[in-house]
């Protein structure tokens, strides 16, 4: 089956959909470090088709540039990956895409708007701004249905889109889509209960045309009991501001790597890269660590006054926080600051790095999160990062569609 993305992001629901065997046309996202990321994904899934891995470990490694990887691939590839805001540039995007698609049927459209408008943070931050255009996306994304008639779609987003509004958003979005032809059914998944080391609870909305006898395909639960060190345990020992482009691995993978293939063959870790801390803040993650070994969270108001950053000690008291053994949830706000995301090692004593952060959404170690320039990659990557899909989640639902299509 071949899909389309819309608002892909770095790419975690695509990486899940052509890991089970489905085929990109395009790939929307308006994000232009985003999109350098798509587009060097795509050049790894062409080399690995064609047998030349081992040009795109020369990139990882910096011995060649990123204009020099993608001269290795077809620019028509690269091409699909559009680079454009969904709506108003919608006629530009409908353009690039038809000459894609040549004629031939759309099976999908995966990937859901930015979801700021929809979370409960999000929904306290904006309550002055009742008119927010992204709660509009929807209707944009239902433009592409009406265009290119797929067969099913897959709309992902957080549970507060079920409940805003009151529930009218979703309402509203359900009779929309139904007016357009599909059935749409919408699920909770959270990513912990499917073998990713996160508790991050999710919406999938699955829509398919009222003439396809079809219905949400069965997820099934999957959790092994794997947990934080699992994902850390074989990375290298590093401090704040770690730079290195690429690093040896410090032992081999456990079980929980090999079976998800998060280590997928690379001899080597790269962006295993961290922030910069001032003083007082390491003192506060230093605090933050002893008081978690005994069991208990540091709040903002509990922080010596000597060492304490933030004035205010009466809201957000969770500021700072050490991932635990099931890490919480990866939000984009690590791009910030990285006081929610502190490495449990004091030795260490730093925020988690860009790979650590991207094996916690569970990523692949050869998954390249790109800037707009080739040697700012930091501050981008963890922002993709936080605002992405895990692949594995995204892998299982993409192999139950399948299997659901099968039955019929």
């Amino acid at each position: 089956m071949n899909y389309i993305d819309l608002f892909a992001g770095a790419g975690g629901l695509s990486e899940g959909f052509i890991r089970a065997g489905y085929k990109p046309i395009a790939h929307v996202e308006s994000d232009q470090a985003a999109c350098f990321t798509l587009k060097t994904r795509l050049a790894y899934h062409h080399l690995k088709e064609h047998n030349k891995l081992d040009k795109y470990y020369e990139y990882l490694k910096g011995e060649i540039s990123r204009s020099e990887l993608y001269s290795l691939v077809p620019a028509e590839l690269l091409d699909t990956v559009i680079n454009k805001a969904i709506g108003e540039n919608n006629k530009e995007i409908f353009s690039s895409i038809d000459q894609f698609t040549e004629g031939k049927p759309v099976d999908m459209i995966i990937g859901g708007p930015p979801c700021q408008a929809y979370s409960y943070i999000g929904r306290a931050a904006l309550k002055h701004r009742t008119h927010d255009e992204r709660n509009t996306l929807y209707i944009h994304y239902g433009r592409f249905l009406k265009r290119y008639e797929p067969t099913l779609f897959v709309f992902e987003n957080v549970p507060g889109l079920l409940t805003a509004g009151k529930g009218n958003y979703f309402r509203n979005l359900r009779k929309y889509y139904k007016r357009l032809g599909y059935n749409v059914e919408a699920k909770l998944l959270n990513a912990k209960e499917h073998d990713v080391i996160q508790n991050r609870e999710r919406v999938i909305i699955i829509g398919w045309k009222k003439t396809v006898h079809f219905s949400f395909p069965e997820i099934h639960f999957s959790s092994n009991g794997f947990l934080r060190d699992d994902i850390f345990g074989d990375l290298p020992e590093i401090g704040p501001g770690e730079n290195r482009r690429i690093q040896k691995y410090s032992k081999g993978p456990c079980e929980y790597l090999l079976m998800t293939e998060i280590r997928n063959g690379l001899e080597f870790v790269s962006q295993h890269i961290t922030r910069p801390h001032n003083t007082k803040d390491l003192k506060i993650y230093e605090l933050a660590i002893d008081k978690l070994s005994a069991g208990i969270r540091l709040k903002n108001n509990n922080i010596p006054k000597e060492i304490r950053t933030q004035k205010n000690i009466e809201d957000f008291l969770d500021r700072f926080k050490v991932v635990d053994n099931l890490p919480h949830t990866m939000i984009a706000h690590i791009a910030k600051d990285g006081h929610h995301f502190i490495h449990p090692d004091k030795m260490q004593l730093r925020s988690i790095s860009v790979r650590e952060a991207a094996r916690i959404q569970s990523f692949p170690d050869d998954f390249y999160f790109e800037g707009i320039k080739e040697d700012q990659t930091r501050t981008a990557a963890f922002r993709q990062i936080g605002n992405a899909v895990p692949p594995i989640l995204a892998g299982k639902i993409a192999c139950s569609i399948v299997k659901e299509l099968q039955n019929l």
